[in-house]
């Protein structure tokens, strides 16, 4: 099938490079627009447009999927169906209307659960043992369209969103090849979402990334793996804020009794009181400086029974 694919972030990069390297024809790909990054904030492509164009494949930007001159493109490379992985923008019914076989999204959760911008941490947010990534038919509702195939993945329990989204990107890309290849054959026929057990899974933004550690040791680390590595957890010290990586819980007999917030350092490791047992600390950044093992860092500020983390 001759494919024109949408997406943006290193985590799409792996299902377009497996559909660069099928029998399909990827024509063009769609992302978004030039960003600014780094510390000179210069204009850069995305992930998605760097491999295009590596591979000599026609890049579209469009400011909105709605664009005439965008959609005049679509419909002049006529494709006959548009895989998307993370596109990052809303499609509207006019672009969704010119494949022959529609877009397909691969997202990842199990759908119905976790439909939504942040599937891979609201799975981690709430504890889920089981997620995955599911393949559907982009409709006018969000993440609501007929799904082709699902594949599972078990949840560790020291993974972050971004190692959990890292396994799913490579499996999911297979799973999305598989789909296309069943769309073209015509063995492959979506199913209708069921209407229980839909959940949601909103944007995690900075607030939501503030540890609070007067609640149980399980929820700190549930948030702060859930947050890493974006928006990035973060707690306050002495007044100025602190970003912190994934924690632990410490759940060994001679660990010390702490207040919630309080810290206690020695020389391998750092750990903080919950309203249950402590978590351990382990990367983290003070405001304008590096990151760095917890240990590093309470070297240097030589915490005090008096010290909390957190306002």
């Amino acid at each position: 099938m001759k494919l024109v694919f949408a997406g943006t972030p290193e985590v799409a990069v792996p299902s377009l490079r497996a559909l660069i390297d099928s029998g399909h024809e990827v024509a063009a790909v769609v992302t978004r627009p030039d960003a600014r990054s780094g510390r000179g904030r210069s204009l850069s492509a995305s992930p998605v447009a760097e491999l295009a164009e590596s591979e000599g494949i026609e890049v579209l930007k469009p400011a909105k999927a709605g664009d005439p001159e965008f959609l005049a493109r679509l419909a002049e490379i006529a494709p006959d169906c548009c895989p998307v992985v993370a596109y990052g923008a809303l499609l509207p019914q006019s672009a969704l209307d010119v494949p022959k076989h529609g877009w397909v999204n691969l997202h990842f959760s199990l759908l119905p659960a976790w439909r939504g911008a942040a599937p891979v941490q609201h799975a981690l947010l709430h504890g889920d043992d089981v997620t995955g990534a599911s393949t559907f038919q982009i409709v006018k509702e969000l993440d609501a369209g007929p799904v082709y195939g699902t594949l599972a993945e078990t949840v560790r329990p020291t993974d972050t969103s971004g190692e959990l989204l890292g396994r799913l990107a490579e499996s999911g890309a297979g799973l999305l090849l598989r789909t296309i290849d069943g769309i073209a054959s015509g063995e492959l026929v979506p199913v209708p979402q069921p209407d229980a057990d839909v959940s949601y899974a909103g944007k995690l933004t900075t607030l939501d990334a503030e540890l609070d550690f007067t609640a149980p040791a399980q929820r700190v680390d549930r948030v702060a793996r859930a947050c890493t590595p974006a928006p990035g957890a973060w707690t306050t010290f002495r007044g100025t804020r602190l970003k912190l990586g994934a924690v632990r819980p410490v759940t060994d007999a001679d660990r010390p009794d702490l207040d919630p917030g309080q810290l206690h350092a020695d020389k391998r490791r750092v750990i903080v009181g919950t309203s249950t047992h402590p978590v351990e600390l382990g990367l983290v950044r003070p405001q304008g400086k590096k990151e760095m093992a917890a240990v590093d860092w309470a070297r240097g500020v030589r915490p005090t029974e008096d010290d909390r983390l957190g306002r």
